[in-house]
């Protein structure tokens, strides 16, 4: 008997799962079209999963195909209202577990509430915590990208592998403005927690393009969240062009303190990359100072402009499946 498409793939033993209804749904069939330019071919199948609404707002979630004994990797959206993000996530994974699939991973490429990782003043929650624990109920496994605080992989009782981005971006960025790459770059962190994040862009730069950029720090107070109060920068940038690296673009305020800074202690050009934009304060605020703004597409963004450049990280997410699936190392990734 020769087996039909639908048979060979009751037999494929991954799955990469996600909503074709969600803003993620380009990236989601990129991911799963590069597993299987890798090597998984026809042992990965793309199934469907929905959200089926009622009038009150309330929502049923649904796998359109059978999971059984499949490993499977569920690509959420991270481009979500935070609430509806957690809720869809736990109920997704729920679904994933209760349809027997034989292993639940989640492919999360923005963690949402990652910023609440501590308890910096009385009586609030330590958000991160609460996500890591809502996730390891039904997760069995968590693939994320440029957390925006590496202990939270603290928090959770299940692996949690934090890819960088840094290697795979910093290609990206030099082979298309090779015009960037001089003795004049150095290479900034606009917060001290910030720095490691810097320190790796650093170090890609010179392990592939034998130029070592100084590092410069920015130093801010916040009174609130969102506002900035004070703004300092540690290191010399008279004359530089300087690359500012951050996490997370929400309102952009920090990014503007920054290149305001930076030009009036004698900068030359600016440039950004930062992995996880938001925009909530659109891109125009950013625009006089910056040269070039890098970002991902972690969070799918609606934003067209010449100052601003979208980097695909579906090869990194595929690379990352592919490799989970076939039991190789992730550290390879980084090297």
């Amino acid at each position: 008997m020769v087996p039909t498409a639908d048979s060979h793939f009751k037999e494929a033993p991954y799955a990469i799962l996600g909503n074709p209804e969600c803003k993620h749904w380009n990236f989601v069939k990129n991911v799963f079209s590069k597993v299987q330019e890798k090597g998984l071919e026809d042992r990965v199948q793309l199934i469907n999963i929905t959200a089926e609404f009622f009038g009150d707002k309330e929502f049923k979630t649904k796998i359109k195909e059978n999971v059984r004994g499949k490993t499977c990797f569920f690509i959420h959206d991270s481009s979500l209202e935070p609430g509806e993000w957690l809720t869809r996530l736990a109920f997704a994974n729920s679904a994933m577990k209760y349809a027997s699939a034989s292993s639940v991973i989640d492919i999360i490429p923005y963690m949402l509430f990652s910023r609440q990782d501590r308890k910096d003043e009385s009586r609030v929650a330590i958000s991160a915590r609460v996500v890591a624990d809502v996730i390891g109920l039904y997760a069995d496994r968590v693939i994320t990208v440029d957390l925006h605080a590496p202990q939270i992989q603290g928090f959770y009782d299940i692996p949690l592998d934090n890819l960088y981005s840094a290697p795979f971006v910093s290609k990206k960025i030099f082979s298309g403005y090779p015009d960037m790459l001089s003795e004049n770059l150095v290479v900034m962190s606009p917060d001290a927690g910030g720095a490691g994040r810097a320190k790796t862009f650093i170090h890609e730069i010179s392990k592939v393009y034998n130029i070592t950029p100084a590092l410069v720090i920015g130093y801010k107070e916040r009174p609130s969240a969102g506002d900035i109060d004070d703004y300092k920068i540690l290191g010399n940038v008279a004359g530089k062009d300087v690359m500012i690296i951050d996490d997370i673009l929400d309102s952009g305020k920090t990014l503007v303190k920054a290149a305001e800074n930076l030009k009036a202690k004698g900068a030359n050009k600016i440039y950004a990359y930062v992995t996880h934009s938001l925009f909530t304060n659109g891109i125009e605020p950013l625009k006089k100072n910056f040269e070039k703004i890098f970002v991902s597409n972690t969070r799918t963004i609606d934003i067209k402009d010449e100052k601003l450049e979208i980097i695909d990280l579906s090869d990194l997410f595929a690379e990352a499946i592919y490799r989970t699936a076939e039991g190789e190392s992730l550290s390879q990734l980084f090297e």
